[in-house]
């Protein structure tokens, strides 16, 4: 699905030409075709969308809580009804294989709405303590700045709790995958978002989103991407001391521990980590395996791999698509070319495309072994299908090797639930899965050390864009 507005801003209301004259063509990446073209914003348009939304704040803020989620309510209908349209520009822009666009990357927005519609109808917008009333107010204009590679996911855990909280905003979507994000700004408008409450200004990090992050209009900056481009962020927003969101880079370990279903906890790992080719910041990138089980550990992990069915994001059958871009896949066989030259042992992939497949950015599923945690590949996020496998010979030390990483997004761990229980309260990462559960959208999502600061999801993602006013002497 490709709008006609992909050439257009949303701005107060309205589908507005920009002011500026710079596009972008937008590649299926599974292709290496240009299928459409993106009008990139400068500081004019990023001005006039942001003061938009402050002109609005004043006004929406004051809306009662029920009445602003059961606006979201609203644009998750109109979202429902566009399902497909989601999921095929989904398709299109990232090289997605459709039915993982369907049941993940469209699914995850709707999944999101619903999550936080829920938790506002739970939270204590307003209470007593003793003779002071406690109140939970929206932060004001908001910057919202999302990636290409969830991109419904994080315009979701984004746009409906700042919505629900009583802010206003601009959506910058990534300019890799602005397909998705067009069609989300038709939808807030069908759903009868207010003028200025939700604006939209496609661009680049280094034009618009710098911008934004140094605005003294906006209050707030919510961000995901890397943590080189957080770092950024934070540094243009420091002068105008706003609130920083971050939910950046990732490096998470996979503990297997010795008692666990060795066969299945592998087997599960290699899936997790292949899914959406390895562009997830949350990919348990690092599996730890117990020394003496390394050797049957490699025969499942390579199995597992090699079974991957790669190809046409179109047909149904397809397992894994390409990486999303020309620069993404000359990182990514940069780095296994770098496993290879540092001394891991290559268990299956390589550099190189997967037979048969001569255009597109498509990726080889590669697994390593005998790799030790001060290489390359166990300290870089990659981005892409290739896991290391690391031996242990303690889970102390498998722990002590899971935690000597600047990240701490997320962590794995698979084994008898009670010897889990402990082995997680050890590891620094915001989100410790046990046993590959079910996806948890009230969970709180955010990383320690250089993974971020502040928690998305449900009500973890409402407080992030609250202020909390204490009115002292309210009385009883």
């Amino acid at each position: 699905m490709i709008s006609e507005n992909l050439g257009k801003f949303y701005i107060n209301g309205a589908w507005v030409a920009p002011h500026s004259k710079a596009t972008m063509g937008v590649e299926n990446p599974a292709t290496e075709e240009i299928v459409a073209e993106v009008a990139l914003g400068d500081q004019e348009d990023i001005d006039a969308a942001i003061l938009a939304a402050r002109a609005a704040f004043e006004g929406y803020t004051t809306w009662p809580v029920q009445k602003r989620i059961d606006l979201v309510k609203t644009i998750l209908e109109v979202y429902n009804a566009r399902y497909e349209d989601f999921a095929q520009a989904i398709s299109t822009e990232m090289g997605a294989p459709i039915e993982w666009a369907r049941g993940a990357q469209a699914w995850a927005g709707q999944v999101h709405i619903e999550a936080t519609i829920k938790a506002a109808e739970e939270m204590a917008w307003e209470y007593s303590r003793g003779t002071t009333r406690i109140v939970h107010e929206g932060i004001g204009v908001c910057a919202l700045i999302t990636p290409w590679n969830w991109p419904m996911n994080q315009i979701a855990c984004k746009v409906a709790p700042a919505l629900i909280a009583g802010c206003t905003m601009v959506l910058k979507p990534s300019e890799i995958a602005p397909l998705s994000g067009v069609l989300f700004a038709e939808v807030c408008h069908a759903a009868g978002v207010p003028a200025g409450v939700f604006n939209l200004v496609n661009g680049t990090g280094a034009e618009v989103g710098a911008r934004m992050s140094s605005h003294p209009e906006v209050d707030m900056v919510s961000f995901t991407g890397s943590t080189r481009a957080g770092t950024a962020v934070a540094a243009a927003a420091a002068p105008t001391v706003k609130r920083v969101a971050q939910e950046l880079g990732g490096k998470s370990a996979n503990i297997i521990l010795p008692s666990a279903d060795l066969a299945a906890a592998v087997s599960a790992g290699v899936s997790a980590i292949m899914s959406n080719t390895g562009q997830s910041c949350d990919a348990p990138t690092r599996m730890f395996v117990q020394r003496d089980q390394q050797a049957e550990a490699l025969a499942v992990a390579k199995e597992v791999a090699e079974a991957i069915v790669i190809g046409d994001p179109r047909d149904e059958a397809t397992g894994m698509g390409p990486l999303i871009s020309k620069a993404q896949f000359e990182k990514v066989q940069r780095l296994i070319q770098t496993g290879i030259d540092e001394g891991a042992t290559l268990v299956t992939g390589g550099v190189g495309r997967p037979a048969g497949l001569n255009r597109g950015w498509f990726a080889r599923p590669t697994i390593f072994c005998d790799v030790q945690n001060e290489m390359t590949i166990s300290k870089e996020e990659i981005f892409g299908p290739v896991l290391a496998i690391l031996p242990y010979d303690s889970v102390e030390d498998a722990v002590r090797m899971a935690n000597d990483t600047v990240y701490g997004l997320a962590a794995y761990i698979a084994g008898p639930l009670q010897e889990a229980r402990g082995v997680a309260r050890r590891l620094r990462a915001g989100t410790v899965n046990l046993n590959y559960p079910d996806w948890d959208t009230s969970a709180p999502f955010g990383g320690y050390k250089q993974s971020g600061n502040g928690r998305e999801y449900a009500d973890w993602g409402i407080h992030d864009f609250c202020e909390i006013k204490g009115i002292v002497g309210y009385g009883d």
